[in-house]
C-alpha cells in the first residue's frame, strides 16, 4: 500500500477479532512513531505498550470512550517528556505526528486503529499515570487502540474544497 492509498482509506477501528498482533508488527509500528517529522530533531516522545488484559481493560473506568480497548490486541500510549523539549511547546506537535504515523502504519500493515484522546483531559491523563506508573512530569498525549480490525467500512470523501484558501482568506458560500 502506497503512502496516499493509507490515507485516504485509514478509517478508525473499533471493533477487533481475537488475533494476536506479533511482537514484530508492534516494533513496526513502534518504528514509525518514532520516524515522525520532530521540531529541532528533539523527539520528546515515550511509549508505552501495554499488552495486559487486565490494564486495558481498566481504561474504561477514565476513558469513557475507550471501551474497544476490551476487545483490542494492543494499546500504545504516547507520552511528551517536556524535559527533552528544545523549543519549548512543540512536543505535543511532535507526539501527534508519532501518533498519526502509528495509526498509518497500523492500517499499512492490515491492523485495524483508533486514536484516544488522553491529553488535556485531566481525568484521562492521571488515570494513565496511575494505571501505568508514568512519572509526574511526563505528559500522556494519545493512546492508540490495535488490533485486527473486525469491521467493513466503506471510502468516505472528506475533501472539502470550501475550506480551502490560496494565498489570503477569502468567504465561503453555504
Amino acid at each position: 500500500m502506497d503512502a496516499i492509498e493509507a490515507i485516504m482509506t485509514r478509517h478508525s477501528i473499533r471493533k477487533y477479532t481475537a488475533q494476536p498482533v506479533t511482537d514484530e508488527l508492534v516494533d513496526r509500528l513502534l518504528q514509525a512513531g518514532m520516524a515522525a517529522p520532530s521540531a529541532a530533531n528533539e523527539q520528546p516522545w515515550h511509549f508505552v505498550v501495554i499488552k495486559e488484559r487486565r490494564l486495558l481493560e481498566q481504561v474504561p473506568s477514565f476513558h469513557p470512550y475507550s471501551h474497544m480497548l476490551k476487545e483490542a490486541a494492543l494499546a500504545i500510549l504516547v507520552c511528551e517528556d517536556p524535559g527533552l523539549e528544545i523549543i519549548k511547546g512543540r512536543g505535543m506537535l511532535d507526539c501527534s505526528a508519532a501518533t498519526q504515523n502509528i495509526l498509518l502504519a497500523a492500517h499499512a500493515l492490515g491492523l485495524g486503529a483508533v486514536w484516544l484522546g488522553i491529553y488535556p483531559v485531566k481525568e484521562r491523563m492521571n488515570g494513565m499515570r496511575k494505571l501505568l506508573n508514568i512519572p509526574s512530569q511526563i505528559v500522556p498525549v494519545s493512546l492508540v487502540s490495535i488490533g485486527y480490525s473486525d469491521e467493513k467500512l466503506r471510502k468516505e470523501d472528506r475533501f472539502k474544497p470550501e475550506r480551502v484558501h490560496y494565498n489570503q482568506w477569502t468567504a465561503t458560500k453555504e
